[in-house]
């Protein structure tokens, strides 16, 4: 890095307030242009020599690692920010007032206020937004409340705020009354919030609901305001507490909690759902006429509405984001419905995620099934992730919630007619989903699967947006809403990724002034046209809380940065105007609420680090729309009570590095003063960005070219933001080398005569020789032009490892897998290739044979067949277990865990239920993508062919492990053949796919020898782990005289937490099969002692569904090049 030198020891040091200052009563006078972009004197240039690095060194030692550094901001810099973000707010917030109050927001540029849309109802933008409930100011009075707690100035700022807090609440009142049932509930715009608007539930929930007991924790004392020391004294009647006299007259007893509660009984309507996740919208005066299906309307049926349908799709952040503001509602009043429905919806969503753990982008909220394919972290399920760790922050310390629904009559004014309680449709939540500790698990399995799935290192660390069900990339751009989740991970003790991912969207800011909903890093470009900023907080509130954890003054010159930007291209006569496009600086004509309730307020937080919210030693939280909430704790009337942590399995993935604690700030701070501008990554954002190709006069500089030159960064836009000072880069930095996966790429040629086969189900791949057989598998049908990507990745244990990245074009996420068959793999005629056995693992597969097509049970329906012969073949002193013969409930969870079917009643449940399941998820997905199943006419050939003999073929392939060791016998000889013919879906299975069909279950077989009978007439013997080495269960199997209708294969089952004697393996077989690998370490013997003549071939699978009608066996191969390298198949 080559950067100016500036001389700080000679010709007099100069510190930011020496550099910057401008009289306050001149500024005044100036625009926002001239305000804020006074030059900087650049200082005189010297070469770095001799005694001035003598003299650094030794000023190092003296002072040590707490000096603060040349270029950390000075205090006065820092008050001067704070006062001109106080002069922001109130720009907009006075305007507001003078111009658009008792409406809902104000157009800035045309100096009016903004209300719904009367003419559009379907105009959603607006009307899901504005209520006709003043909702600026509602979302305005917490900010009030912080800048209240400003440190003493001239200008008398928190005293000014206090006034402004307290007539906003007392204006409010006027407008909607006290939210009593009497004549004082009225106010001048109606009683509480009975107006006729159909709103978002969620937007309704973080502005308006959140923003009132925000201000009502303030106005009571919970949440702290300096030298404001009310005295709040409970009353019987929650809802009523001791008035508390304001200077102006106004008695304060509680008015803005029964608002509250008011507005969220209005709400309630729309969790009348089956699934528990709330309907998107609801009118506040009429509830939700618009949902005909809701059960709301079963006992009076409704006729549809005019026009088209309401949709019924909300968003996982819309549905799982109201945990915080519901739950301070519900232990502030008493009633425990709000607390009790958000809990319930965010676990709805939670339940629903996907197999490798992740949640989608938009859901329906009547049928409860995801709406496309998406995994973001951004737009449409960032408050879920962000709920979820702030739930656990809020909960953390208190008891478990009341649940018993407080008597009608005291619940404010609503009609006793009209009480509802949708949780009546549930089931009570379970205490491990009231548990504060369950919220911080589900967090920590969400991050470890964004972490898994999303986290991108290359080139600088980011989030992809990736399948859902695969974790396949699906598109490479990152929106402005995203840029909030390194402010959670600050909150999650994770800073490294909060630091490193944040830089991005500080490069982001730097090139545009501002953050575009959609930047494309493919591209490196604004996505799709998506260059809208609305005035956005997500990233100066990562900034903050970033700044929190570190001190570090890097993020100071960022707040300074997006403070300057905003100032410069938002100002306007009548307050501030968020971009229509950042390009060109085309102005919006909308603030947006949100604007004054979390911007604002962040960027105060970041300016004034004495503030007593950033001091508070309790559990609050900031919700998604920035206001505190907390809840009080009230004395104990009957002492300390234990602290109960219920938990519940919710294991997706499981990572001991992620942290309960946030780490400790570095000791050591370099000379710069500045951590994160010695990082040696510091510039990999940039690059991706461009920034170093850009220069002041660029075509595609910062708004167009416009910035003052002043305030650019030196070397054009290497250093960034662009307010931060050269010396507070170290000078002899260097950079880490860029993140570049190694890849490549194995292409075949393509052969014409090459069978290329297909599915009828595979409606998930566009590509003719590709099958997908799971949410992780994909089978290669063919490998004629076949062309496979692979990526040299780390494995988490310092080893690396090929992954198949694309195959065709195909993009695999990094769970996913392909499947060769062993039939294409013989085709490959290339010397430089060899096909290797595996000799540790095989899969043993197992064939379902179920009838779709018929309601009534047939003989090959869910394994009957073997249920029959088993019984015919069993002995009186038989081993099995009475459980043997029954299909694990877990296993049957994680196969139908995305399927609405009747739960799983018992710990264990029978094969034959194994077939109605099937049958109903085959159902579910025939009517949900609107397929036919076939029947005997529509298969080719089988017209003739009674139904009850097109059973569907469901195969079932389990991974076993081969022992090792003196016993260890060869697996059989009849494996399935090269050219065998493939499964078909419906009808008659080739022999050779499943040549064993006669099963014994042997239990333990540790304390007796089997039958005769057993290896005689049965071709397979299944065994349970435990109870005795492998040698032993060997031992009590009589001899045979080989034959094919004989003994085949010995199957040892190894259920969770066995630990059986003679076991032995490797951590490598425990990552691919869960299994260690048994140990033989005698020669197999007979029940006399004598060593057998023929050993018997044994595997071990996990615990698995037993009792089908067939068995096959397959080998696994790989391919061997020259002795570089090595993939598994």
């Amino acid at each position: 890095m080559d950067h100016d030198h500036r001389d700080l020891l000679s010709d007099g040091s100069r510190s930011d307030a020496n550099r910057i200052r401008t009289d306050a009563s001149a500024r005044a006078q100036m625009s926002p242009e001239d305000t804020m972009t006074s030059p900087r004197p650049i200082l005189r240039t010297i070469p770095w020599i001799g005694w001035n690095v003598l003299l650094w060194t030794l000023v190092a030692v003296v002072l040590g690692p707490c000096w603060p550094g040349v270029a950390a901001m000075s205090t006065d810099r820092v008050k001067e920010l704070r006062q001109e973000t106080v002069d922001m707010f109130y720009h907009g917030f006075d305007n507001y007032m003078n111009i658009a109050f008792p409406e809902d927001e104000l157009r800035p540029v045309s100096c009016v206020p903004l209300t719904r849309d009367a003419k559009n109802p379907r105009n959603v933008e607006l009307n899901d937004v504005l209520g006709n409930y003043s909702l600026t100011l509602i979302d305005s009075l917490s900010t009030l409340a912080i800048l209240a707690s400003a440190p003493p100035d001239e200008r008398g700022t928190g005293p000014k705020a206090l006034r402004d807090f307290q007539h906003g609440v007392t204006a409010l009142v006027e407008q909607y009354g006290d939210g009593s049932p009497g004549p004082s509930g009225v106010g001048q715009r109606g009683r509480g919030f009975d107006v006729d608007s159909k709103v978002q539930v969620f937007e309704t929930v973080i502005r308006g609901l959140g923003g009132l007991l925000s201000a009502h924790l303030f106005a009571v004392g919970a949440l702290p305001i300096t030298g404001y020391e009310p005295r709040h004294l409970e009353t019987e009647d929650p809802l009523y507490s001791q008035p508390i006299v304001w200077p102006s007259g106004f008695k304060y007893d509680g008015q803005l909690l029964r608002l509250a509660l008011d507005l969220g009984q209005r709400l309630l309507p729309a969790f009348y759902t089956k699934t528990g996740m709330p309907y998107p919208r609801v009118n506040l005066r009429h509830g939700i006429p618009f949902y005909t299906n809701s059960p709301m309307h079963e006992s009076a049926p409704i006729s549809p509405p005019e026009g088209p349908l309401e949709i019924t799709e909300t968003c996982s952040a819309g549905a799982g984001s109201l945990v915080l503001e519901f739950t301070v509602l519900s232990r502030l009043t008493g009633d425990p419905r709000f607390e009790q429905l958000a809990k319930r919806a965010f676990w709805a969503v939670w339940y629903r995620k996907s197999q490798i753990g992740l949640i989608g982008a938009g859901v329906d909220a009547e049928q409860g099934h995801w709406i496309g394919a998406y995994a973001v972290i951004g737009a449409g399920a960032d408050s879920f992730f962000e709920y979820a760790l702030k739930s656990h922050i809020l909960l953390s310390g208190h008891g478990a919630p009341n649940r018993t629904a407080p008597a009608r009559k005291q619940r404010g004014n609503r009609n006793n007619n009209a009480w509802l309680d949708p949780n009546t449709l549930f089931p009570p939540l379970s205490e491990a989903e009231d548990s504060a500790d369950t919220f911080l698990e589900a967090w920590h399995h969400a991050h470890a699967a964004i972490k898994r799935h999303l986290y991108n290192e290359k080139d600088h660390p980011h989030y992809d947006n990736v399948n859902l069900w695969t974790g396949s990339l699906v598109s490479n751009w990152v929106d402005s809403l995203g840029a909030y989740y390194s402010g959670l991970l600050v909150l999650a003790g994770e800073v490294e990724e909060a630091i490193e991912t944040n830089l991005l969207y500080t490069a982001i800011w730097t090139r545009y002034a501002a953050l575009p909903e959609r930047y494309s890093l493919r591209d490196k470009t604004v996505e799709g046209g998506l260059g809208w900023w609305p005035l956005r907080p997500e990233f100066i509130e990562s900034t903050y809380h970033i700044y929190r954890a570190t001190k570090d003054p890097w993020y100071l010159y960022v707040g300074e940065m997006v403070l300057r930007d905003i100032t410069r291209r938002c100002w306007t006569p009548c307050g501030w105007a968020g971009l229509q496009n950042v390009l060109d600086g085309e102005k919006s004509d909308r603030m947006e609420s949100f604007f004054l309730g979390e911007t604002a307020k962040y960027m105060y937080l970041l300016f004034d680090d004495e503030h007593p919210l950033n001091s508070l030693d309790a559990p609050y939280v900031f919700t998604t729309e920035g206001h505190p909430l907390i809840i009080p704790k009230a004395p104990s009337k009957d002492g300390p009570r234990q602290r109960q942590s219920p938990r519940k399995d919710l294991t997706v993935y499981h990572n001991e590095e992620y942290t309960n604690t946030c780490p400790p700030r570095p000791k050591n701070t370099p000379l710069s003063g500045s951590v994160v501008a010695a990082r040696d990554d510091i510039y990999h954002a940039a690059r991706l960005l461009d920034l170093h190709q850009l220069s002041p006069t660029s075509a595609y500089a910062i708004d167009a070219g416009q910035m003052s030159g002043q305030h650019m960064a030196r070397s054009n836009y290497t250093l960034y933001p662009w307010t931060l000072p050269v010396e507070l880069m170290p000078d002899n930095g260097t950079c880490a080398k860029l993140y570049q996966p190694e890849e490549m790429t194995l292409e075949f040629a393509s052969n014409a005569q090459q069978v290329v086969g297909g599915s009828s189900f595979n409606f998930l791949l566009g590509s003719q020789n590709l099958e997908r057989l799971s949410a992780d598998r994909i089978r290669v049908s063919s490998l004629s032009g076949l062309k496979m990507s692979m990526r040299l990745e780390d494995i988490g244990t310092g080893e690396r490892e090929w992954r198949v990245s694309k195959v065709n074009g195909v993009l695999l996420g990094k769970d996913e897998s392909i499947v060769f068959d062993r039939a294409i793999l013989g085709e490959i005629q290339d010397p430089r290739f060899t096909l290797i056995k595996d000799p540790v693992l095989v899969k043993l597969q197992q064939l379902h044979q179920i009838n779709l097509l018929d309601d009534e049970p047939t003989a090959s329906d869910d394994g009957s067949k073997a249920e029959q012969q088993q019984q015919q073949s069993q002995p009186e002193d038989s081993h099995q277990e009475e459980d043997l013969d029954e299909l694990d409930a877990d296993l049957l969870e994680d196969l139908l865990a995305k399927v609405e079917l009747p739960p799983v009643a018992s710990p264990r449940v029978s094969v034959p239920a194994f077939g109605s399941m099937v049958k109903a998820l085959f159902n579910q997905i025939a009517a949900s993508l609107d397929l036919q199943l076939p029947d005997a006419t529509s298969i080719p050939g089988l017209r003739s062919v009674p139904k009850k003999s097109l059973p569907y073929n469901l195969v079932i392939n389990q991974t076993a492990v081969t022992p090792t060791g003196l016993g260890a016998a060869p697996l059989p000889a009849h494996t399935v053949p090269t050219r065998a013919p493939r499964i078909p879906e419906f009808g008659h299975v080739p022999i050779e796919h499943f040549p064993w069909s006669t099963i014994y279950p042997a239990g333990h077989a540790c304390d007796s020898v089997l039958p005769d009978s057993a290896p005689r007439d049965h071709q397979i013997i299944i065994i349970r782990r435990g109870g005795c080495n492998f040698s032993t269960k060997l031992a009590n199997i009589p001899a045979f005289s080989p034959s094919f209708k004989s003994l085949q294969l010995v199957v040892i089952v190894s259920d969770d937490g066995v630990d059986a004697p003679g076991g032995g393996g490797t951590a490598h077989l425990r990552e691919q099969a869960g299994l260690i690998r048994p140990l033989l370490d005698e020669v197999q013997m007979t029940p006399g002692g004598f060593a057998r003549r023929h050993p018997i071939p044994m595997v071990m699978v996990g615990g698995g569904i037993w009792g089908m009608s067939s068995y096959g066996l397959r080998r696994g191969w790989g391919w061997g090049g020259g002795g570089l390298w090595r993939a598994r198949g």
